[in-house]
């Protein structure tokens, strides 16, 4: 059953609520029954009103107990979750850049070697580029496709209108930059010049 933290919070606050609603008739039952008091001093209590005030005022220290303990419990389950979500959010970073690591180390190799070679040095880019794109498809990252499409505000961003008789109009003349989307959300629109004719 996956964890659902709006359900468990919701009912958290019905009970904390609830427990308060029970609270505050005890505190006004044991208030008039001190209003009481006075007038019961004329007459002499009966042994049965004294038990159930004594059970009363033990119930309602019972409910303020139990009140702040859940209050307690609350609390930590929330400073419990935050800090969970801290120590899940640094792992996803520090797993994330221990992937681009061999990358760092092959840019550091490509910058010592001789630049007498530009085609293997052109070579070794292209490895460590191609080596970038793998990781970051692993993460989820796609690359919004552009090409024979039409415009669509939702993946593209158009900065340019030209004019194009063999294309028709709302079609992608060009692509001026890449738009990327991770895991089907779009994080970058691609730039692109629309035909209108």
């Amino acid at each position: 059953m996956p964890f659902d933290k709006d359900k468990l919070k919701k009912k958290d606050e019905e009970k904390l609520e609830e427990m308060q609603r029970e609270i505050d008739e005890h505190e006004e039952s044991a208030e008039e029954l001190a209003d009481d008091e006075p007038a019961a001093e004329a007459v002499e209590e009966a042994p049965e009103e004294k038990d159930e005030l004594a059970e009363l005022k033990e119930k309602l220290a019972e409910d303020e107990e139990r009140y702040k303990r859940l209050q307690a419990d609350f609390e930590n389950f929330r400073r419990r979750t935050r800090q969970e979500k801290e120590e899940l959010s640094a792992l996803v970073v520090q797993n994330f850049i221990t992937e681009l690591l061999p990358m760092v180390d092959n840019f550091e190799r490509a910058l010592a070697a001789e630049a007498t070679d530009a085609a293997a040095f052109q070579q070794g880019v292209d490895m460590i580029f191609n080596q970038l794109m793998e990781v970051l498809k692993n993460r989820g990252l796609e690359v919004i496709d552009t090409k024979e499409a039409k415009f669509d505000p939702n993946y593209h961003q158009a900065v340019m209108r030209v004019e194009n008789p063999e294309l028709e109009d709302d079609t992608i003349a060009m692509e001026l930059q890449k738009g990327y989307m991770v895991k089907g959300k779009v994080i970058r629109p691609s730039m692109v010049q629309v035909v209108s004719n």
